[in-house]
């Protein structure tokens, strides 16, 4: 993993996390002890409205998160009720917290390599729908991330379980001077989060 993404991970050891959050967050932990523990693949979409900018946090952070404890089989996908483009300053936020991220097609929906680890796959990251060829279609956690997805999708086809973990939107600070601090914090926060859920798998 890149020092300085591990770094970050270092960090999140001393973000505090709520006791009411963490029972927000015990049912994707259970999912994932469950699937490994069968030795099945551990499929997980994180959705919301329009997939640029919470969705793609949680996905990238919790494949990271799974890689630094080692988790294996752990695929992390992420789709929108409709289908916009991955925001530009999610790209900038995730650069300056430790990710090598490269384009590699532009266009109104460009398409970007994530990676958190020289040797591994990246995350390929595009906004699309969750129901997205691009994605599984069985067996997986449907995770909501925001109040409007979670309200106006009641049903996921394929999905194993469908999980509610919301985060307040970083879109709230677009153009305004607090925009970055404002997204580095939230990235910060879905980071800890995933880095919660896979530090409590026992392998």
């Amino acid at each position: 993993m890149y020092s300085e993404l591990t770094n970050t991970f270092e960090q999140l050891h001393y973000q505090n996390i709520s006791e009411e959050r963490k029972m927000t967050l015990q049912p994707l932990i259970d999912f994932v002890q469950q699937k490994m523990d069968e030795g099945k693949d551990i499929n997980i979409n994180f959705i919301c409205t329009h997939n640029s900018r919470r969705s793609h946090l949680s996905q990238i952070w919790a494949q990271a998160g799974a890689a630094y404890f080692n988790i294996l089989n752990v695929h992390c996908y992420s789709g929108g009720t409709e289908e916009t483009a991955l925001f530009p300053k999610v790209v900038e936020t995730l650069i300056n917290q430790g990710f090598n991220i490269f384009k590699i097609a532009d266009g109104n929906n460009p398409i970007y390599s994530i990676k958190y680890n020289e040797d591994s796959s990246p995350v390929i990251g595009f906004s699309k729908r969750y129901d997205s060829p691009f994605n599984p279609t069985s067996g997986f956690a449907a995770i909501m991330t925001c109040s409007q997805a979670d309200g106006g999708c009641p049903f996921i086809a394929g999905a194993k379980k469908r999980i509610p973990i919301t985060f307040e939107d970083p879109k709230i600070s677009d153009n305004t001077p607090q925009q970055s601090q404002v997204y580095a914090e939230r990235s910060l926060q879905i980071a800890s989060e995933m880095f919660y859920v896979f530090s409590k798998i026992k392998k």
